[in-house]
Order: structure tokens, then sequence, then C-alpha cells
């Protein structure tokens, strides 16, 4: 009899045990290679303020996944204070790229990043960031990558609606 008991509690256990241990899929990747010379640089997406330009060197930024993509921002450019719903990985390639924490601008704080310079941003952190001699930066995580503006009349998305009405 404990032998039989013993049997289904290892029956039961085993079955337990591999439902648990089921393999998570993995999204296919391929190796990847992009050379400087090649990024095809676009218009930013409409969410960044005008003036910036981007190259998307892998994945999607709209679509569930990881990406990775370039910008290019002016001197003088500004982002106001917003969030991203998804952590932000940035490094700087070129230039000086400034990041503060807060929900109010203010220009005294925050870091000075240079070429080699990287920052690291949990999920809905609020920040904001501006270049005084001009920027490429490179953005890496998990998608889809998105901004939210804590000024909704700091979103261009919004003063592009207005404009053309």
């Amino acid at each position: 009899m404990k032998l039989h008991w013993l049997a289904l509690l290892t029956i039961g256990l085993t079955s337990s045990a591999s439902a648990l241990a089921k393999p998570v899929p993995i999204p296919a990747y391929k190796h990847t290679v992009v050379q400087a010379v090649s990024l095809k640089w676009a218009a930013a997406p409409p969410s960044l303020p005008p003036g910036a330009k981007a190259a998307v060197l892998q994945g999607d930024p709209t679509a569930p996944g990881p990406f990775t993509m370039r910008v290019k921002i002016p001197a003088g450019y500004k982002v106001p204070p917003h969030f991203h719903p998804s952590d932000e990985n940035v490094t700087v390639l070129s230039g000086d790229f400034h990041m503060a924490v807060g929900d109010t601008w203010d220009a005294t704080k925050g870091h000075t990043l240079t070429a080699g310079g990287f920052s690291s941003m949990p999920h809905g952190m609020h920040h904001y960031a501006w270049s005084n001699k001009g920027s490429v930066f490179q953005i890496h995580g998990m998608g889809p990558w998105g901004i939210t503006y804590l000024n909704p009349s700091d979103d261009p998305r919004n003063a592009a609606k207005t404009a053309s009405k």
C-alpha cells in the first residue's frame, strides 16, 4: 500500500514539475551588423520635439520586443519632463546629453553625459533631457517605445493637432 502511494506521489510530482518546466518561447534573433555609414536617418517619431533624427538598428520600437535606435539632436535641443512605459537605456556616442530627474525643468540639475556615457532609467521615472552642443545617442530597450509628457502642452503631437485646426 505504501508503495502504491509513493508511486502516485512520484507520478504527481513528475507531471507537476514537467508542467512547470515548459519552455518559454524565445523570439528568433539573427546576427545583425550595421555600419555607421549605412544608417538610414529619418525624422524622429512625432512624439519627440522637431529637429531630431532617428535610425533604427534592430527590432521595431513600435512593437513588443527588443529594439535599438540611434537619435541625433541639434545644439539647444530639449525634451520636456516625461516618462516612458518601459526602462530607457541611453548610451551617448558623441556630443553632450544632459538628463535630470523630476517633474519640472531645471537645467542646473542632472548629469552631463559625453561620448561613452550611459544612463538607465526605470519605466515611469519622470525626467527631462537636453543638449547644448548637439548629440548622437543610442536607446535600447523593450518595445513598444513610447513617451508621455507630464504637461500635455509640451507634447509635440498636441501642438501638431492644434496647428492643423
